[in-house]
């Protein structure tokens, strides 16, 4: 099985995107060597050190990607948290600050039983705030957040510091 190693080896940066003095981790290499996006989605499953998890949540866009392979390999049910106006039934919302503004995230009312224990799940994990705005849904819905696991973190950016969560990893880190 690849390594961490192997995972850090093939993401690719992209000086300057979305815009000008930003250093994107441009995951795709990844996802398109099967061996690499099977090996980034167990390691992201092992946060779950163990626990039977019934659901694992993943974070529009790039964390659907990720949380519904996690779903499989763990034998639990997905869960999707969307950005505003994307999810077609009754839904909670909640509001988080951007750089520049804000912006919302929602779950659907029923998609979470109370207590169902929950391994959260994203590609990367920069300032924190659209991770704590859905662990804050999580919480709406009395879900059991058991861990948080992202693919990257940028530690320099300190978004840990508002993730209220029993456990957080992070695959690679920069």
């Amino acid at each position: 099985m690849p390594t961490a190693a192997d995972l850090n080896a093939a993401i690719r940066d992209v000086p300057n995107f979305p815009k000008e003095g930003i250093l994107f981790k441009d995951i795709t290499p990844v996802l398109g060597d099967a061996e690499l996006f099977k090996a980034s989605m167990e390691l992201l499953a092992e946060t779950a050190q163990g626990e039977k998890i019934d659901k694992v949540v993943g974070i529009d866009a790039r964390g659907f990607i990720f949380a519904a392979g996690v779903a499989q390999i763990l034998g639990a049910g997905f869960v999707p948290i969307r950005k505003k106006g994307k999810l077609p039934w009754t839904t909670h919302k909640m509001a988080y600050s951007l750089e520049y503004g804000e912006d919302c995230v929602e779950i659907h009312k029923d998609a979470i039983k109370p207590g169902e224990k929950i391994l959260l799940v994203d590609d990367l994990l920069a300032t924190g705030g659209t991770a704590a705005a859905a662990i804050k849904l999580l919480k709406v819905l009395d879900a059991d957040l058991i861990a948080t696991s992202f693919l990257i973190e940028l530690e320099a950016l300190n978004g840990r510091a508002l993730i209220d969560s029993p456990r957080t990893e992070a695959i690679l880190t920069y």
